[in-house]
């Protein structure tokens, strides 16, 4: 058994699926399936763990999810704590490649989408500028039926395969090999982390939860995800710290106080190693950005 293996429902009238969110929150269990998903998020923001990447998603991005790769999309704390905010809504596209022939990736006028269905395989995410293209391929193939439908989607991964600097979301290596423990036993650790991620939270306290001895836990999770856990809750704490410099409400030390450090040059530190420039230059880039659309 796989980590919370999903079966996406297809009938016997479709090759592949589509999949309309509308929901107070995503989804938020570890899971994964052999379809390669392909996701625009409408509306809502959170993080997303794809592998052993993590990341935040807002409205209007676009992730691609390769065969078998664990992944969650889990919504910010007020969609939970406050469902009227507002839905979280998606759209989705689940293919697999066998739905189209065994041969159809040996095609030689289909070179490209072979060695893009390889890249896949770790994730991708799609960005200008070809994703507009792509967000609106998507909503259409939703208005249609048919081989209309299936023409619109082939129009969309020849764009995909054609854009050649796409960064792979998850390294490279095996994924799958989890038991369904394994992964209820992640999806909790991650769902914890998650919401506590603002205070302070000792390795005592999630190897308890993961009913193991600290020692045990520590190589557990670092077997399993690639990276220590000290090393996924900075991530987390970061990830969140990226989102509110962008709001420019709070200042940079309140800032760090929120995402749970006590200590500003540690925060200064942490985000710099994480993003490869401090707080104070991340927030001055984003207002030059906001800048530029305002006056463009």
């Amino acid at each position: 058994m796989k980590i919370l293996p999903f079966k996406i429902p297809k009938t016997s009238q479709e090759s592949f699926r589509l999949q309309e969110d509308r929901e107070i929150h995503f989804y938020d269990n570890l899971h994964q399936h052999p379809e390669i998903q392909l996701t625009l998020i409408l509306n809502s923001e959170g993080k997303v763990i794809v592998g052993d990447f993590i990341g935040a998603f807002k409205p209007g991005d676009i992730f691609l999810i390769g065969p078998n790769l664990p992944h969650v999309f889990r919504n910010d704390q007020k969609y939970y704590d406050n469902p009227q905010e507002g839905q979280a809504h998606s759209l989705t596209v689940f293919f697999e490649w066998k739905s189209f022939g065994d041969t159809f990736l040996s095609m030689p006028e289909l070179s490209h989408l072979s060695d893009f269905s390889k890249q896949s395989e770790r994730g991708l995410f799609i960005q200008e500028p070809i994703k507009s293209r792509i967000a609106q391929l998507m909503k259409c193939m939703f208005r249609k039926t048919g081989m209309d439908r299936l023409i619109v989607l082939l129009k969309l991964l020849n764009i995909l395969s054609a854009h050649k600097n796409m960064e792979p979301l998850a390294s490279s290596g095996v994924y799958n090999e989890f038991d369904e423990l394994d992964g209820r036993k992640l999806a909790d650790i991650y769902r914890f982390t998650m919401n506590e991620f603002h205070r302070k939270i000792s390795l005592d306290e999630v190897a308890d939860l993961a009913h193991m001895t600290t020692n045990s836990f520590c190589r557990y999770f670092k077997k399993r995800t690639r990276k220590s856990y000290v090393d996924f809750l900075t991530e987390i704490r970061i990830g969140h710290a990226r989102k509110l410099l962008q709001q420019n409400d709070l200042s940079i030390s309140q800032i760090s106080i929120e995402v749970g450090f006590n200590n500003l040059s540690n925060f200064n530190r942490k985000f710099r190693s994480v993003c490869s420039i401090t707080p104070t230059e991340f927030k001055k880039l984003h207002e030059n950005k906001k800048d530029i659309l305002v006056h463009a």
